[in-house]
């Protein structure tokens, strides 16, 4: 690895589950730290690794080597491939976890890929059809392969009711964690960002399943920049919106999910020390429409 490429890579990852706020992160954390630019994720250490560090490094065009450079990066969170392409790049790099109620946060996944036209059909199919919605609310399970993999000083783990109850401690303790002093917020930064409330089915699922994967298409030759004109542009309204709203997930459903991940909670209250009775109800509670600050 040449120093120059060395000194433009990561010092410290967000990596998630997806749908636990770090969208909302990666705005707040833009003004303090190097981040891959102008799309938030590079999908490069679960799905690109083969393209190599000079392709990776493209991803961040301003470095100020006065500021930690670091990617948020939720899909790495359930990812092996992920977790051992870092720990053998990057093994001195500080990771941040952001944990939310399993059952909330994977019905929020699931509407946010009915959105993007990536999945067309009911919850319960899409358990079966899309391994990622399970695997990334197994929680216990995927921390314990990152304690495996890097040492426990080198990880911040969160929860995302500390994130929603009071993003200022939030934010602050994150900026400590990697070495920056407390900030205050501005205003734009507690803004909502990409909550599933907002989402509904697309108008046309083809034209939007196939902007999908043309994003997916640039993304992969480093063609960010026409992905984030057409995300900035009034196409967006027309390919995120416009049709019915997501149905409800049945109570029967949630009941079967909720008892399906119970382990891992249960096992994450172990590891991490802290009581999540309040996810223990989730599978009982009568909406899931999700009262997010930022669900991204």
């Amino acid at each position: 690895m040449c120093i120059m490429i060395s000194a433009q890579l990561p010092s410290f990852f967000v990596v998630g589950p997806p749908r636990t706020g770090t969208s909302w992160i990666y705005r707040a954390l833009q003004r303090h730290a190097n981040l891959p630019a102008p799309t938030k994720e590079t999908r490069f250490f679960d799905c690109h690794f083969h393209r190599g560090l000079r392709w990776y490094a493209r991803h961040f065009p301003a470095i100020d080597p006065q500021r930690p450079t670091g990617e948020v990066a939720p899909t790495y969170f359930a990812s092996s491939l992920a977790c051992d392409a870092i720990a053998q790049t990057l093994p001195d790099a500080k990771l941040i976890f952001i944990f939310r109620d399993p059952l909330q946060r994977l019905v929020s996944l699931y509407r946010l890929k009915r959105a993007y036209g990536l999945l067309d059909c009911s919850f319960e199919q899409a358990l079966a059809a899309d391994p990622e919605l399970l695997a990334s609310a197994s929680y216990a399970t995927c921390l314990q392969n990152w304690q495996q993999a890097f040492p426990r000083r080198q990880m911040l783990i969160t929860l995302y009711e500390d994130l929603r109850n009071s993003p200022q401690t939030y934010i602050d303790k994150l900026l400590n964690f990697l070495g920056l002093p407390a900030s205050p917020l501005t205003d734009a930064e507690l803004k909502y960002v990409h909550s599933s409330e907002r989402l509904t089915e697309p108008r046309n699922f083809l034209l939007t399943h196939a902007a999908t994967r043309m994003a997916d298409w640039c993304k992969a030759r480093n063609l960010d920049h026409i992905v984030a004109t057409v995300r900035n542009s009034r196409m967006m309204s027309v390919l995120l919106s416009g049709g019915p709203p997501f149905p409800e997930v049945s109570r029967a459903a949630r009941e079967r999910v909720g008892e399906l991940l119970q382990p891992e909670i249960e096992g994450l209250e172990r590891m991490i020390d802290r009581d999540l009775s309040m996810w223990h109800l989730s599978g009982s509670r009568a909406t899931m429409a999700g009262s997010a600050r930022t669900e991204a």
